[in-house]
């Protein structure tokens, strides 16, 4: 770390005086960005998707769970993957806690992947996390929201993601989708995002940013490189889990 100017205390007071100003600005800016969020129109959803769940097959509709919002995240797993995508099994860290709290708030929140659902129930089981986690293995849920390349897009190595035909190098990529469902059943799509849009789901980038290095990540190959499955970092607890293999490169979610 670079050294760093040190100053008396009533110049930095001064100093986190201005740049408080600059974080309220932030802060109403933001809140006036995420009602814009929810003033977008809708897409009403009529195709039918059935997942496969610990309570067995679940449409659409099912995973709402008696609640009126869902939020679905994609959580790159490929039907043969040995381990799910270590960048997102780091914004996973962060769900079993939120899961409860939703619920106050009309939300149910549900973690939809490609992958069987034994494959799924394996990896899970592994990490530790208690989350309500589908299959989208044999509909095309993943397609149609742009978080796996159909054999068409990975023959080409072109896909539509974050709104842009992009490269997709990998068959899975990451995001979030959220639903609405009305009074007469009827469901609605609102919102996905993808890439960095997902960065407000990870608290600890956010704590990473209150800190002096911050997220630290300039100089690595991408910018998640660092993260790893939580229990893959150094004096992390080996047990007969670590046999897991990592993915490759290309199959990490990153910029």
């Amino acid at each position: 770390m670079e050294p760093h100017r040190v100053v008396a205390k009533d110049e930095w007071l001064a100093a986190r005086k201005a740049h408080l100003a600059e974080e309220k600005a932030f802060t109403r800016a933001r809140d006036a960005l995420s009602r814009k969020r929810r003033e977008l129109p809708w897409v009403k959803v009529d195709k039918t998707y059935v997942f496969d769940g610990p309570n067995g097959k679940e449409t659409l509709a099912d995973l709402f769970g008696g609640k009126s919002q869902l939020i679905v995240y994609h959580f790159m797993l490929g039907p043969d993957w040995e381990a799910g995508c270590p960048s997102c099994s780091f914004l996973a860290d962060h769900f079993d806690g939120t899961v409860a709290h939703l619920a106050q708030r009309d939300v149910t929140f549900v973690v939809v992947s490609r992958a069987p659902l034994p494959q799924i129930e394996k990896f899970k089981a592994r990490m530790g996390w208690r989350f309500k986690w589908v299959s989208s293995n044999g509909c095309d849920f993943n397609y149609d929201y742009h978080v796996s390349a159909t054999p068409e897009e990975k023959a080409s190595g072109k896909a539509m993601y974050n709104y842009v035909e992009t490269t997709f190098p990998s068959e899975e990529r990451p995001g979030a989708s959220v639903f609405y469902k009305n009074e007469n059943g009827e469901i609605f799509h609102t919102y996905s995002s993808y890439g960095r849009g997902l960065d407000m789901l990870i608290g600890t980038y956010h704590l990473l940013d209150l800190a002096p290095k911050g997220r630290d990540e300039e100089g690595l190959a991408w910018s998640m490189a660092w993260v790893r499955h939580h229990d893959r970092y150094d004096g992390a607890k080996t047990d007969a889990k670590a046999q897991y293999a990592e993915p490759k490169k290309s199959d990490s979610c990153c910029d």
